[in-house]
């Protein structure tokens, strides 16, 4: 199992960004999907998650009403559309999935980790 984030970059506050990942070894139609963050020196965090059946969806209080996670399961491909970015989102982006039917924000859940794409917000 491979996951390939990608879509990270220098934005402005106020910005937006859309995160790719792409699956292969997996599909997204039977494999739940999430979004984490880390900073130098703290613990990767959770920022969004949707589990493959039903699409339901879990979002951190931080980024509710800004992220939205959604998946492509023809192209085999997850986002994180994130809008009005802040600098307070500066971080490694991860991608996850899990074979289980989750939205877990449990690190040790998720199977399946992609490389990271640093996303980098300028005041």
């Amino acid at each position: 199992v491979q996951l390939q984030a990608s879509g990270g970059g220098l934005v402005q506050a106020g910005g937006s960004l859309r995160l790719s990942c792409t699956a292969s070894g997996l599909t997204f139609s039977r494999s739940s999907v999430a979004w984490f963050r880390q900073t130098p020196g703290k613990e990767r965090a959770f920022v969004a998650a949707m589990r493959w059946r039903n699409d339901i969806a879990n979002y951190a209080d931080s980024v509710k009403g800004r992220f939205t996670i959604s998946r492509d399961v023809a192209k085999n491909t997850a986002y994180l559309q994130m809008n009005n970015l802040k600098p307070e989102d500066t971080a490694v982006y991860y991608c996850a999935a899990a074979t289980i039917s989750t939205t877990t924000p449990n690190t040790n859940s998720w199977t399946s980790w992609g490389q990271g794409t640093l996303v980098t917000v300028s005041s």
